[in-house]
């Protein structure tokens, strides 16, 4: 089968990590992929194996992509797709504008609860009047799922997002993390609510004085992230390193993992800390911790947005060392639950389905 995706670019987020491992699955499994990006490889932040084709339109602006509609379809057309998947709210309505008249079955995928990100009345609108001509939409919780009309329902399906095993080699010779070490991952953006997770560990700076906390990512709230570490005297204790491309041996050697979001979809970095056998703590967003955490067993849910609740959770873990065991050895087990060869196999059924032009 001839696979295209289709996404603004390959820059850090989880998204297109989810894209740049489903197509190389894709790949290994004997499909032809093609990947058609708006923005050209400067943006790049995962790699794609030279077996995959890399299409890029060049875009320079936001205010660009939705004038370059033909052109992406001619790029779109140019893989000789059997069947197109997109990814994200907007790259989903430019590909299914795009692609009108085709006559190749495009599955769209919300990669975030549509119901809690914000986007403009005018890409909400946009939203209602194509995704009904998407053969396929695709999310990844029953939240997300709830979110659509009955008649868009019909036609959409949950697959999550694919769980891998992290690396077999021993890092732990190697010292990357001080200890003891709180870890999050993501951008720093304002759904991913790292000013709580920082207020929520300064409440207990005096208490535990041996901890730091460390969070990977970059964005447009780095400075203010750098302001609330200097006002808050948090210099020797709180690091902010950037973004890491690979960070199953960060994870493995930290000792609890914490998602401060407000909204979610469903999140890789959670995934990836939990199959490395860290106890975790999400805050419970309306879409993706809950149908990952079984509380209490293997992680600790707890309210959005409420930094008093998350600070006493984390007291809770950081003084018993007993509780983190035993969360952290439930763990994994969700690489069983959502592995990758099983969601790969998922991608297959539909994809097939779509082509036949068959139903959900």
């Amino acid at each position: 089968m001839r696979i295209t995706f289709s996404i603004g670019s390959l820059e850090m987020g989880g998204a297109e990590r989810v894209l740049s491992l489903l197509s190389q699955a894709f790949m290994e499994r004997g499909h032809a992929v093609s990947v058609v990006t708006l923005y050209g490889d400067q943006k790049d932040f995962f790699d794609l194996p030279t077996d995959i084709q890399r299409v890029t339109l060049g875009v320079t602006g936001s205010i660009q992509s939705m004038w370059r509609l033909s052109r992406l379809r001619r790029a779109i057309l140019s893989t000789r797709p059997d069947v197109v998947i997109s990814f994200i709210c907007r790259m989903n309505i430019m590909t299914l504008m795009a692609m009108s008249g085709a006559g190749t079955p495009v599955i769209v995928s919300e990669r975030t609860d549509p119901g809690a990100y914000q986007v403009s009345q005018i890409w909400k609108r946009l939203r209602g009047w194509t995704y009904p001509y998407a053969d396929r939409i695709v999310v990844q919780s029953t939240r997300a799922l709830e979110y659509f009309l009955p008649e868009l329902n019909r036609n959409a399906c949950i697959i999550p997002n694919p769980v891998i095993a992290p690396p077999v080699e021993d890092v732990q010779e190697r010292s990357l993390l001080r200890k003891p070490m709180i870890l999050s991952i993501g951008r720093f953006i304002q759904e991913k609510r790292f000013d709580l997770l920082i207020h929520a560990f300064s409440k207990l700076r005096e208490k535990y004085p041996k901890w730091a906390l460390t969070i990977f990512g970059d964005g447009p709230l780095r400075k203010d992230y750098e302001l609330l570490q200097r006002k808050m005297g948090l210099e020797e204790c709180l690091y902010l390193p950037g973004n890491v491309k690979h960070p199953y041996e960060m994870l493995k050697q930290a000792d609890l993992f914490v998602l401060s979001s407000s909204v979610e979809g469903f999140p890789n970095a959670l995934c990836e800390a939990m199959a490395c056998g860290l106890p975790v703590i999400s805050s419970d967003c309306p879409s993706g911790p809950r149908e990952i955490i079984r509380n209490n067993v293997d992680g600790v849910l707890v309210p959005p947005n409420d930094v008093d609740t998350l600070s006493e959770a984390m007291d809770r873990l950081m003084s018993d060392e007993q509780e983190r065991k035993s969360l952290a050895s439930r763990a994994p087990e969700i690489i069983q639950r959502f592995g990758i060869e099983e969601v790969v196999n998922q991608w297959e059924a539909l994809l097939a389905l779509a082509v036949k032009g068959g139903r959900v």
